[in-house]
């Protein structure tokens, strides 16, 4: 049986326009009504585009528009539309239209904290959202429903911090603590300041990562950010060449950076290795989620998976190992997937 079902086409619809128009609106928001223009740069063999002004002080200021897509194109070209300006006051009513014909949608209390994070400029400074957030967006774009793998109380967020090949070059200085304070949730800062919590929601926790360095697993404050980063082992496979989604809330869409989906599968392979022995549950998730992605991608999207497979193993043979390990955890819990993906790898 499938992992995922199939979205109506009005759904599919309703979905592909409130993400173009909330698009157009965080572009507006960042740089409609500031002198400037676009550019593009190459980033690790990936063209992304950035608005770029300079600010009083005569320096350079870069914002994050998106990768070099279609959808990216096409809002630079009718950024300046008044038209399409005029048509974003409906936002609101294209949501709540998409979520009642079946496109997933935010819990309010998440999106309430996703919301500010995106005012404060979270997501144009570099922030990608991780986790299963993540893996609950891409049904929109899919335009499916997942089967399993979707239960989440928390919320997680990446951030390169100082891994200059995994940067989306941006100069902007945010403040992360702020904008969590600012929400009056109960929200307390633990784990030098890498996690926020709640005493009376002790599952909600807010957890900020990035990828290993050469201290290990020592936290790494950003000041610009003012947030400290938690490094995890395999983040920066996840972390690399970012896309642009929209979150359809009840009270308007958020605009936010997450993994490729292809490189989320595969990650989730390599940290159920990891995660088996000391957080079962979580191990069985993280290879619930690889499955339903894999079992959508090697059929829609085989191209984009087996390209991510070839990087994983070109990495090591520390990467390889646990891959390993990965394929075959999936292949005795899920034999009746087709996989685009095989092991042993070439």
């Amino acid at each position: 049986m499938s992992k995922f079902i199939e979205h109506s086409a009005a759904a599919q619809t309703a979905y592909a326009g409130l993400a173009q128009a909330a698009r157009q609106s965080n572009l507006h928001r960042s740089v409609a009504d500031v002198p400037g223009g676009f550019a593009k740069k190459l980033v690790k063999g990936r063209l992304y585009w950035y608005h770029q002004v300079k600010s009083p002080d005569g320096k350079l200021q870069q914002l994050y528009v998106g990768p070099d897509d279609a959808a990216t194109r096409s809002l630079i070209e009718h950024h300046a539309d008044p038209v399409a300006r005029g048509a974003l006051s409906h936002l609101g009513r294209l949501c709540r239209s998409a979520m009642a014909l079946g496109c997933y949608g935010v819990i309010p209390k998440h999106a309430r904290v996703l919301a500010r994070l995106a005012d404060y400029g979270l997501f144009r400074a570099g922030g990608i959202l991780v986790g299963t957030h993540a893996y609950l967006a891409y049904q929109n774009g899919f335009g499916v429903t997942w089967r399993a793998g979707d239960t989440t109380v928390d919320l997680d967020f990446a951030h390169s911090g100082r891994n200059i090949s995994l940067a989306m070059p941006s100069d902007i200085k945010i403040d992360v603590h702020d904008a969590i304070e600012s929400l009056k949730m109960g929200f307390l800062p633990v784990v030098d300041r890498t996690r926020y919590t709640k005493a009376d929601e002790p599952d909600f926790d807010l957890d900020f990562l990035t990828s290993l360095h050469r201290g290990g697993d020592a936290p790494v404050p950003v000041p610009r950010l003012n947030i400290t980063l938690q490094p995890l082992k395999f983040m920066e496979f996840s972390m690399e060449d970012p896309m642009v989604v929209v979150l359809p809330a009840s009270t308007g869409p958020i605009v936010v950076n997450a993994p490729r989906p292809e490189r989320y599968a595969l990650a989730k392979l390599l940290v159920h290795g990891e995660r088996r022995a000391s957080h079962p549950e979580k191990a069985a998730k993280d290879l619930e989620q690889a499955a339903t992605l894999i079992d959508y991608l090697s059929t829609y999207q085989p191209h984009e998976l087996n390209e991510a497979w070839e990087d994983l193993l070109s990495r090591g043979p520390g990467w390889r190992s646990r891959a390993r390990e990965g394929i075959e955890a999936l292949g005795g819990r899920h034999s009746g997937i087709e996989c685009a993906i095989r092991w042993p790898c070439p």
